[in-house]
């Protein structure tokens, strides 16, 4: 009986998420009615619509994961790879390879995603040994450490996008605003392929998570080697921020939000959430994506321009949260 609601709230999900998938390919630039657009002559515009579909709902999913990962393993509610600095550190690693030329290097396009993946990972863990005191992280001494490097991280990006010839300051302008654009099937698979393997392995490992947040004296004594789990979740979330880094550019807020409403949904059992947030942050960013084409049409908006609009209030309200039950 009590998996009943669960099973409800999914099936409700999983149709919300269809209907969006198929909003998002009617809506575009141009206008084409249903009946041409899968025909011969419009396909490769269906193509590209597809692939920004499922880039959307690849990232949104990612993102959203990550988040329940941090919030989970830290016991911070404020924690996603955006406060924590992991989005910069990616991002950086990006434009840095953007900026060298190496976009289009050699390896099947992989030297841009390997950047982002080893800018947010360095990331991560220079934030969580900054913030480690007498063996211990703090709560809010990793979200301050976070907030630091973020704006360290941040100043050193747009000193590289500063000094950047010009095509090389267009394509970093892209990544630091957000996009769900993009044209190269290549690095498409290779980031819904991480972002599955990640998203998979985040879930047979939940019940990790479940342990770990009892406390990590607890977690000791259950027999849970505490300092190798965390390492594993770290270069989980740091994997997967970097590959939706590496093709979508810095989209924040997602992480934040998406958990919260999971847990308010379907509880706090990872076992449950972290498939639950990968659904619904699949569902939110594509969502997002067609209010960003909608709202100037026929200009476009970036899709962290809406993520930022919507998260910006979203975190306020948790702080102030947060505070109140520190009082």
């Amino acid at each position: 009986m009590r998996d009943k609601p669960s099973i409800l709230i999914a099936i409700l999900m999983l149709s919300a998420l269809i209907a969006a998938i198929s909003i998002s390919l009617l809506i575009g630039s141009a206008n084409i009615p249903l009946s041409e657009l899968f025909s011969d002559k419009f396909r490769s515009i269906l193509i590209l619509r597809l692939s920004r579909m499922i880039l959307a709902a690849t990232a949104g999913a990612s993102l959203a994961v990550v988040g329940a990962i941090l919030q989970g393993l830290l016991k911070n509610p404020l924690a996603d790879p955006y406060v924590l600095g992991v989005s910069s550190g990616s991002g950086l690693g990006a434009v840095i390879a953007i900026v060298l030329g190496l976009r289009v290097a050699s390896f099947v396009g992989l030297s841009l995603p390997l950047f982002a993946f080893i800018g947010g990972l360095i990331t991560i863990l220079f934030v969580y040994f900054l913030s480690k005191k007498a063996g211990r992280v703090g709560v809010e001494d990793i979200l301050l450490s976070g907030v630091i490097v973020t704006a360290m991280l941040s100043g050193i990006i747009m000193f590289l996008v500063s000094v950047a010839e010009t095509e090389g300051l267009h394509s970093a302008l892209w990544w630091l605003l957000g996009s769900t654009q993009i044209f190269d099937i290549r690095l498409l698979i290779l980031v819904s392929t991480i972002s599955l393997l990640g998203i998979l392995t985040s879930i047979l490992l939940a019940r990790n998570l479940n342990i770990m947040s009892l406390g990590e004296e607890e977690a000791i004594t259950a027999g849970l080697n505490v300092e190798r789990i965390k390492l594993i979740f770290f270069i989980i979330a740091s994997l997967l921020t970097a590959a939706v880094v590496s093709a979508c550019g810095m989209i924040g807020f997602v992480g934040l939000i998406i958990p919260h409403v999971a847990r308010k949904l379907i509880g706090p059992d990872h076992r449950r959430l972290i498939p639950a947030s990968a659904l619904i942050g699949a569902l939110f960013l594509i969502i997002c994506d067609i209010a960003a084409r909608r709202i100037a049409q026929p200009m476009e908006l970036p899709v962290g321009v809406i993520t930022a609009i919507i998260g910006g209030p979203f975190f306020i309200i948790l702080l102030k949260k947060a505070r109140r039950l520190r009082i």
